[in-house]
Order: C-alpha cells, then sequence, then structure tokens
C-alpha cells in the first residue's frame, strides 16, 4: 500500500540517503529529448522530494499526479526525472510524462501559426482603429519580410505600427497555451485515465515532423505516481492534479537557455521575446495557485 510506503518514509525522511543519479536513469517521454543532469539541481529536487513526500504523506492513500510546471530553463526536465529517480528507489513506483507531446502542432507549424495569429490579428486592429492604408500595407511587407513587425524599435518609425503590434499580441494572448495550441483533453484523458487505476494507457509520442506520431501503451498496473512535466501543467485546464510545483524563472532566463540550447535559430529574435513575455505572465498568474513554489537558486517559497 503506497500509505504504509510513505509512512516508512516519513520516519527517516531528514535522514533520507539520497542514490547519486545513473546514466539510465528515468527521464520524460518525449522523442529524442535528452537530460543532462545538472549538479546545482540535485540539492534542488533532494528538498522537493521530501516537501512532495510530506504532502502525499498528509493526503492519504491514492494514486498521485504531480505536476511540474516553469518555463524553459527552470530545470523542469532535470528536477523531474530526478524526483522520479528517487521515489523509484525508495520503492514508490513514479512515471515520468512530458506535455510536450500534447501540442495540436509539430513545432514548425506551431511556429508559423503564432506568426499567422500575430499577423492576422494585427491587420484586423489596423482596420478597426482605422489606421490602414495601402502605405501601411506596403511597409509591413517589407517588415514581414525581415521577420521585424514584432519589434517595438520599428515603432518608432511607424506609429501606426503600435496598434498593429498591440492587437497582435492580444491575439497571441488567446493562442499561446490555450485549447487551441495544446491538446488538454487528451492530457486530462491520461490523467483520468491513471487515477481510476488502468492498467495500460496508450501515451502520445510527438517528433518534430508530421510523420513523426504514434502511442506507446505503458504499463500502468503498479505505478504508484505520474509526474507531468510540461510548461503548461499548472494551467487550469488540466484536471487531476494532487500536488503542483511550480519552477520560477524569468523571461530573460529562459530566453538564455533557448539560445544555449540552440532549440530555436531566432530564439533572440523580438517575436520570440514576445511569445516568452506572454508565456511569462501566464506563469506567474499559474504560480499562485501552485501548491508548491521554488525559485531558480532552490529556495522553496511556498509549500
Amino acid at each position: 500500500m503506497l500509505k504504509e510506503k510513505l509512512d516508512n518514509i516519513m520516519k527517516e525522511l531528514d535522514t533520507w540517503q539520497f542514490p547519486a543519479p545513473v546514466e539510465d536513469m528515468p527521464h520524460g517521454d518525449m522523442p529524442g529529448d535528452k537530460v543532462l543532469i545538472s549538479d546545482a539541481l540535485i540539492p534542488h529536487a533532494q528538498k522537493l522530494f521530501r516537501v512532495l513526500i510530506r504532502k502525499m504523506a498528509e493526503q492519504g492513500d491514492n494514486k498521485y499526479v504531480i505536476s511540474i510546471f516553469g518555463g524553459s530553463g527552470s530545470g523542469k526536465s532535470v528536477t523531474t526525472s530526478l524526483l522520479t529517480y528517487y521515489l523509484n528507489q525508495a520503492g514508490i513506483k513514479a512515471y515520468a510524462m512530458s506535455g510536450d507531446n500534447y501540442p495540436r502542432r509539430i513545432p514548425e507549424y506551431n511556429d508559423a501559426e503564432r506568426v499567422s495569429i500575430f499577423r492576422s490579428e494585427g491587420l484586423k486592429g489596423l482596420l478597426k482603429e482605422n489606421a490602414y492604408s495601402t502605405d501601411a500595407q506596403a511597409v509591413l511587407n517589407e517588415l514581414w519580410k525581415k521577420e521585424t513587425d514584432s519589434d517595438p524599435k520599428e515603432a518608432e518609425a511607424y506609429p501606426w505600427l503600435k496598434i498593429y503590434q498591440a492587437y497582435g499580441r492580444e491575439g497571441l494572448k488567446g493562442y499561446l497555451g490555450e485549447d487551441k495550441e495544446q491538446d488538454y483533453n487528451q492530457v486530462n484523458w491520461v490523467l483520468d485515465a491513471f487515477k481510476k487505476g488502468a492498467d495500460k494507457i496508450w501515451m502520445k509520442r510527438m517528433g518534430r515532423t508530421e510523420d513523426a506520431r504514434w502511442y506507446d501503451e505503458i504499463d500502468f498496473s503498479d505505478t504508484d505516481v505520474l509526474l507531468l512535466e510540461w510548461t503548461h501543467s499548472g494551467s487550469e485546464k488540466v484536471t487531476g492534479v494532487d500536488i503542483s510545483v511550480c519552477l520560477r524563472s524569468t523571461p530573460e532566463e529562459t530566453k538564455a537557455y533557448r539560445l544555449f540550447r540552440a532549440r530555436d535559430g531566432k530564439a533572440d529574435s523580438a517575436f520570440v521575446t514576445m511569445v516568452l513575455e506572454i508565456e511569462q505572465e501566464k506563469l506567474d498568474r499559474r504560480m499562485e495557485n501552485a501548491d508548491v513554489v521554488m525559485s531558480k537558486e532552490g529556495e522553496v517559497l511556498k509549500q
């Protein structure tokens, strides 16, 4: 019984000996994703482990869903891998689920959709505010070629561009991290099946090309804890979460991380900066409802 396992760990939690990370330790199930364990994050994960054990011990005997959310570079993947490893080593069977398998579009198409929404809503804004003209369109055509239409600096020469950018930004707010972009229903289906005790669940896999979509049947018959690692797992649209953990970071840290990983060749562009700012606004709101909040330095700000 899980309750008995938790009670036994609680007896020696403060002095529990954490096993050293190993090469084949579990990590998120995103295809091709590699996790490099940072020594700096190990004590953070150990601190979180103790917090989570105490919380689960307080809540009773059931299957647990723990969400780990935050911006890119906040340490979600590494922390989730370490937590999954520690739980398994402590006799609590855990599985790490990556929410990055559940967008509606592959990265390339999703990036294009974001740009399309920004530009479409920007143009509508110009029409609404009676600021559209053939001259403005000619300027936009040139800015689109340079991919600088979202850059606030361009508005210094074309004041009407502020209207375009403001409406485009609002359009993006209605897309980023929302149902149009992320398949929350399928995520919730998995969480619901797990909580109801399904022995096996078909888990989605998604690569970076349109034909890289499939499902793997995973055995959950003896799994006690499912950890959902995802930027959006703190959303109110995700149901069935027992404990939510926010790893706090800033847009600047996120951008630096994306540049470091070369995840996006345009990671330092004005458009990506705007996307990160919008995502951070949503993360900050979701952080208020998190059960546990940890800073980048490893300080537990809320528990």
